[in-house]
């Protein structure tokens, strides 16, 4: 399933690549066609905007020296191709042929789109999600913050991720934490879609679909509206484990398509003191309301904080573009900087109100919600990266009982909420349905990833397991002469 995926997606990719070759011409079967050789150096040529030299022929000598050639030049730029040879592609081998072109995809589209976001991460978040889903993703500790302005100094596949993280953001709880299950909803993809181009999607409708639905109209809005080939199907993403690297090579052209939106200096400045006005308008609209409802029952609260953020979310679409600029702080002009400390400050105090509303939901919902943040906190936090696998193995050790022990409250905090009685003693409602609604949409994706979790655990633990292993056979291939110093190792092991 893999393979095919990776074979269908790259096709595609290179597809995409060769219109742009005089003349344009698309390949059918990978394998085969990359045995000729100038399959790809055209690629290569495309891609660096380099002349490579060739063999003119088709031949069998002529075939193996253009892929030599191929080869050759890419390491000249420091690539590393291990156990990638020429006769392997010949022969097209596919797990060599997908090898080779995922190192090209990487470095020359991946990497290199990803270095345009190089100090671009130490803007404010524009993190709204706990204020609409009461997630708790948009409350980073100084660490996490510390290492999204550091995040230029990450891999290229890091860099993506978090680029893809910050445009799904401002809708709402949308989790990214991978390239591969995260995606499966479908709702990534129409997020940032709506966030590069605003009004093409509905957010609100897509929550009620099917996975397959909103993957379908992601990827048709997105061949159709931002002219981004179709690389993936449907049956692609929605399965338990989608391929990484395909839905890499895809989210990379969005991003891609991002570099490419330009705009005037008058246009920006005018969207700029659009924003600025509106911003103001809601810190003044937010803080009204905080004094208006002061005295009103908790029911009354969360429903006029509803209200204020479904306006909110509507009427923010028209400034996304500028609010989600890629610049970093040093290229920001004074009236941009005002505008994202801003944005900055009023998402604060909406999360903040958010917060102290779930802190006062009444029991047992408070606890319910409680241990929904800390299980979502735990499933978006990334796994632990530690070098010494012993440390690795306690990490990971003691992350698997925390959740394990979480996951033991499921079923009875489900039971709770399912026969909460939501009225007063006058038969008044005590929270919102819409508010009991979303708690038990938490469960339902909660439950979705919990056996995914668990796997990334212990993969993780068993890979901290069999390093530490094979740096303990590694000690002891030494000669240590005596069987008691031999005993003595084993006993220490």
């Amino acid at each position: 399933q893999r393979e095919f995926t990776q074979k269908k997606t790259f096709t595609s990719w290179i597809n995409s690549v060769l219109v742009k070759c005089t003349p344009p011409y698309v390949i059918s079967d990978l394998y085969t066609d990359i045995q000729k050789g100038h399959l790809l150096l055209d690629l290569l040529e495309v891609l660096s905007g380099e002349r490579l030299p060739r063999e003119k022929g088709f031949n069998t000598f002529q075939c193996r020296s253009n892929i030599e050639k191929a080869l050759t030049f890419l390491k000249s730029r420091s690539l590393k191709l291990i156990n990638i040879h020429v006769a392997d592609i010949i022969e097209g081998k596919p797990s060599i042929v997908l090898g080779l072109i995922w190192t090209i995809i990487f470095h020359f589209h991946i990497e290199d789109l990803a270095k345009t976001l190089d100090c671009a991460y130490s803007q404010p978040s524009l993190d709204c999600s706990s204020a609409v889903d009461s997630s708790p993703e948009a409350s980073q500790s100084p660490n996490k913050s510390a290492k999204i302005k550091e995040r230029w100094k990450m891999s290229a596949t890091k860099a993506l991720l978090m680029w893809a993280k910050e445009q799904c953001s401002l809708h709402g709880s949308i989790n990214v934490t991978d390239f591969k299950s995260s995606w499966r909803s479908g709702l990534p993809f129409l997020a940032i879609i709506q966030t590069l181009r605003p009004g093409l999607v509905d957010l609100k409708k897509a929550k009620h679909r099917s996975n397959k639905e909103n993957l379908e109209e992601a990827f048709r809005i997105a061949e159709l509206e931002l002219n981004i080939p179709r690389l993936l199907e449907p049956e692609d993403v929605d399965i338990m484990n989608p391929d990484e690297k395909s839905i890499m090579t895809y989210v990379a052209q969005f991003l891609q398509y991002s570099n490419n939106l330009h705009e005037s200096e008058e246009d920006t400045q005018k969207n700029i003191r659009e924003a600025m006005s509106w911003l103001a308008a809601q810190e003044k609209k937010l803080a009204k309301l905080l004094i208006d409802t002061e005295n009103e029952t908790y029911y009354q609260k969360y429903k006029e904080m509803m209200s204020f953020m479904e306006a909110f979310n509507q009427e923010k679409t028209p400034f996304l573009p500028v609010l989600s600029s890629k610049r970093s702080e040093t290229e920001l002009r004074e009236g941009q900087q005002q505008m994202r400390e801003k944005w900055d400050k009023l998402v604060s105090q909406i999360n903040e109100w958010k917060a102290e509303l779930d802190q006062k939901l009444p029991s047992p919902l408070d606890s319910i919600e409680a241990w929904l943040q800390e299980v979502e906190r735990l499933q978006a936090q990334d796994l632990p990266d530690l070098q010494d696998p012993f440390k690795a193995m306690f990490a990971f050790r003691e992350v698997i009982v925390t959740f394990k022990g979480l996951m033991d409250c499921f079923d009875s905090h489900l039971d709770t909420l399912q026969s909460f009685k939501n009225e007063d003693d006058k038969n008044m409602p005590l929270v919102l349905p819409e508010k009991l609604e979303e708690m038990k949409r938490r469960f339902n994706n909660i439950c979705f990833t919990n056996s995914n979790t668990f796997l990334e655990y212990h993969y993780g633990l068993c890979s901290a397991i069999a390093n530490e292993m094979m740096l303990k056979l590694n000690i002891w291939n030494v000669k240590y002469g005596t069987k008691e110093s031999v005993e003595s190792l084993l006993k220490n092991w």
